[in-house]
């Protein structure tokens, strides 16, 4: 089990990397996280979520994601709320404090799915959420110590150097981790280090005589773009030169940014994070994206004026709205069952001839549909999060598939509406759409094909780097 110093230290990505490098030397073996916090989230192929972090390991270890490797998932909603799904499904909207009155109830799911899931497998790699030092969470938590406790894992600290001070981050951890649970901890890893390795020798030897933990592997700094896990890690790729330049609309509930990692990849396309409009030198794509919160979010967008500015510009550029984006760019948005929070309703930007009314229950599904318009030829395939139903109107000038309200297309204006996440996924789906703009760019290959070439990476690096025969030794 690897558990962090803190979010960020790199342990869903390393989690990731020895799910692979497993993988490749014949050990059935599966990811485990117990609760996720996220707004990035995917669909298995039964129709449920979980977390993309825990999707990308099931994806290195050669497996198709099942929602067994992450039970609890927690999808902040913005005033101290969020929605809980279990076992794939939403079951409510809570505060913090009520959730974690469902601890006990949540962990002895947990401990059931676990079991479950490694009846199935030689070796699960398990995931810690945060820190086990929160010692204000330690009786309701879920995801660390306890979680280790019950799986009897070698646990792992993991502290990323970069940040500065990880020998006394991982003294720290260890000190405030339960004295009943201190035999479980087996030896650190220090992540992200830049340098001269000599240097750090010393360090570590002061540090193995303070702390009765062992550094296992010292992991050199290097950029991976693989999918990451939550809204702390969304970053813009500005690129001066590039050929392409696409603008995402940053709003405070953006989720599910991981649909423009195959975009970020490209030396030829800068994709920028933008939370007010300029108009210093418009973009070759603008996208709305995904949103937990459609209706805050979209009022946030015209404060911040958006909206006339589309509106002004419209035409000037290829414009994607995906999943709640899509819904702004309609007419109407109606919650009166209140399931996205106190905003019952409010109009859209009236771009699109659409209208939205949240439901209860969400549309979790793997879709497929052949392409319409531009994408006629191709099979278009994606994956859908929604709790609103739309109903689109059909007009001379837009093409749209089946289910109706599914995607539409308008030529005129150039606006490409989906509620499909993944989209700019399949090379060729991509490459096709941002022909439109009429820019010479590279080909962009299969996402998944590249985070696979990613994780071959990550792998030849903690093998070089990591005391892999003492990590695993009598395991595997």
């Amino acid at each position: 089990m690897l558990q962090g110093t803190g979010s960020g230290v790199g342990k869903s990505l390393l989690c990731a990397g020895l799910c692979r490098l497993l993988a490749k030397r014949g050990v059935r073996v599966a990811p485990f996280k117990a609760q996720n916090m996220a707004l990035n989230s995917g669909v298995t192929h039964s129709g449920e979520e979980m977390g993309r972090a825990q999707i990308l390991q099931a994806q290195a270890a050669g497996l198709e994601p099942d929602v067994r490797m992450n039970p609890i998932l927690l999808k902040p909603q913005g005033q101290g709320r969020s929605q809980l799904i279990r076992l794939g499904k939403a079951i409510g909207s809570y505060a913090y404090r009520d959730y974690y009155r469902l601890a006990e109830e949540n962990f002895t799911i947990v401990r059931k799915v676990y079991d479950e899931l490694s009846h199935d497998f030689e070796l699960l790699i398990l995931e810690g959420a945060g820190s086990p030092a929160e010692i204000n969470l330690q009786q309701t938590d879920l995801s660390n110590m306890r979680m280790a406790h019950h799986a009897n894992a070698r646990v792992l600290l993991v502290g990323d150097i970069d940040h500065g001070g990880v020998f006394a981050w991982l003294k720290g951890t260890y000190d405030l981790i339960q004295d009943k649970y201190r035999p479980l901890l087996y030896g650190c890893l220090i992540n992200k280090f830049r340098g001269d390795y000599t240097l750090l020798e010393p360090g570590i030897r002061l540090f193995e005589e303070k702390v009765p933990l062992p550094v296992l592997g010292t992991i050199p700094y290097d950029s991976f773009q693989l999918d990451e896990e939550d809204s702390q890690q969304i970053r813009s790729t500005p690129r001066e030169n590039a050929s392409l330049r696409i603008h995402v609309v940053h709003l405070p509930q953006l989720s599910n940014f991981t649909d423009f990692a195959p975009l970020q990849r490209q030396p030829d396309i800068s994709l920028e994070y933008i939370e007010q409009p300029t108009n210093s030198r418009l973009p070759d794509v603008l996208i709305l994206p995904g949103s937990k919160g459609t209706l805050s979010d979209l009022q946030i967008l015209r404060e911040r004026g958006w909206e006339s500015w589309i509106r002004h510009h419209l035409g000037s550029f290829l414009l994607v709205g995906i999943c709640g984006g899509f819904q702004m760019l309609g007419e109407w948005i109606t919650d009166p069952a209140g399931i996205e929070g106190a905003i019952d309703g409010a109009s859209g930007l009236g771009i699109l001839p659409l209208q939205t009314e949240m439901a209860a229950t969400k549309i979790l599904q793997r879709t497929e549909y052949k392409g319409l318009g531009i994408l006629k030829e191709f099979q278009v395939s994606g994956y859908e999060i929604h709790a609103g139903r739309s109903q689109l109107q059909e007009a001379k000038w837009m093409d749209l598939v089946e289910p109706s309200g599914l995607c539409v297309w308008d030529e005129k204006q150039k606006i490409l509406g989906t509620y499909l996440h993944g989209i700019f996924d399949k090379g060729e789906v991509a490459n096709r759409l941002l022909m439109l703009t009429e820019k010479q760019i590279q080909p962009i290959p299969d996402h998944a094909q590249e985070n696979l070439r990613e994780l071959d990476r990550l792998v030849n690096l903690i093998e070089s780097h990591c005391n892999l025969s003492r990590i695993f030794d009598g395991l595997c």
